[in-house]
């Protein structure tokens, strides 16, 4: 079946409010695009795991062995967004419940991996379909309802527009790992599919696309010019692009190293960092808000791995903000026994939340005035709940 836009606004937003709310309430997601990627492709499928990641979802991304450098630097994102990177020589997880398909014609121009026939003509598996060509040979590769396959300048545009329709989905924002949808990190990878397909908007054949690229590099440009640095100005080229996403790699990677310094031992089976206040501060001075979150959610992770069961961090928030210290525990992907929620409940910890094997939870800095003495007590709660699994 050839595909064709949308014959109304009405209908394209109910595929969207579709494709949203099966990113809050299915698990464990696989993210391809057709072969041979290019930029368009790539950040169409990053941007979209980040945007799932974002519920504390588990998501594998299948990319060819052998890619284009400059995607190097979409590709490091990844990591801190805890977005599994698979080849496409390897088998993806067996416990797969969805497949979003990114910028992809037809079925015949798919990604081909091991085990793909199983994944595509599962029915219990939903494939979800997210694609702007709409040429005479085309067809669709995902299933009814669920395919955002519309007029745009690029697949990647089409990840903006669902971000910004999440944005105003408080009914889903609630069960948010992140709550904030319009990050440095998905806005820079959006716009570098909408750069890079339309080459800085040579290459659009509409009216109505010229329109649409128009609004959303604008957008775009403006949330970048606010959440980057100041004097950054707005990007204007590929280059500057990729630039400012190697930046924040080398970002990231010096705030996770000074974090990782403030690791405590208490036990073997929760691996701990607790940062004290004046160290945060230090880090403040050289980080911004977003990549002092992102970090510390993937500092969690890598504790988890450490311990084979629990990551925890806790760190303060600025004096001039809150009176909060914030925490995250995650579960090792191995350890699946323990509900984190449950840990919330047994505690009485109201200001938190999350999902079983992911929780965020805040505690005014008065009730840890000892520090060592308070996580002690943390961290026997947590392994006696993991000695009763």
């Amino acid at each position: 079946m050839a595909k064709k836009k949308f014959k109304s606004i009405k209908s394209r937003n109910l595929v969207i409010s579709n494709i949203l709310e099966s990113f809050a309430m299915r698990d464990n997601f696989l993210i391809t695009g057709h072969q041979n990627p290019d930029e368009d492709c790539i950040s169409s499928m990053i941007s979209v795991a980040i945007l799932i990641a974002k519920f504390g979802k588990t998501v594998t991304l299948i990319i060819p062995e052998k890619i284009n450098d400059n995607f190097q630097y979409l590709l490091n994102i990844c990591r801190y967004n805890r977005i599994q990177i698979l080849n496409n020589a390897i088998h993806p997880p067996s416990e797969i419940s969805t497949v979003c398909i990114m910028d992809t014609p037809k079925p015949s121009m798919q990604e081909v991996f091991p085990g793909k026939d199983a994944f595509y003509y599962n029915p219990s598996i939903l494939k979800i379909e997210i694609d702007h060509h709409l040429a005479a040979d085309s067809d669709y590769n995902g299933e009814n309802g669920y395919c955002l396959v519309d007029e745009a300048s690029s697949a990647s545009e089409l990840v903006g527009l669902m971000a910004f329709k999440l944005t105003k989905r408080e009914d889903l924002l609630n069960g948010m790992i992140v709550p904030e949808v319009l990050t440095r990190n998905l806005i820079l990878t959006i716009l570098t599919g909408i750069i890079g397909d339309s080459k800085m908007g040579k290459y659009l054949k509409t009216r109505k696309e010229r329109w649409f690229y128009d609004l959303f590099s604008s957008l775009f440009n403006d949330l970048l010019a606010k959440t980057t640095r100041q004097g950054s100005g707005n990007f204007s080229t590929m280059d500057e692009v990729f630039n400012s996403l190697q930046q924040l790699s080398r970002d990231e990677d010096d705030c996770f190293r000074m974090m990782m310094k403030n690791r405590i031992i208490i036990s073997e089976k929760v691996a701990v960092i607790f940062i004290p206040q004046n160290t945060m501060d230090k880090i403040r001075l050289r980080f911004d808000q977003e990549t002092i979150i992102t970090v510390a959610r993937y500092s969690a992770d890598k504790l988890s791995e450490m311990s084979g069961y629990l990551g925890l961090i806790g760190y303060f928030d600025s004096t001039s903000d809150s009176s909060l210290i914030q925490f995250r525990l995650r579960r090792n992907h191995n350890f699946r026994e323990l509900d984190l929620r449950e840990f919330l409940k047994k505690t009485g910890i109201v200001n938190g939340g999350g999902h079983p094997g992911a929780i965020g939870f805040r505690l005014e800095k008065a009730e840890v005035s000892d520090p060592s003495e308070f996580l002690s007590k943390l961290v026997k709660k947590l392994e006696q709940l993991i000695d009763k699994t």
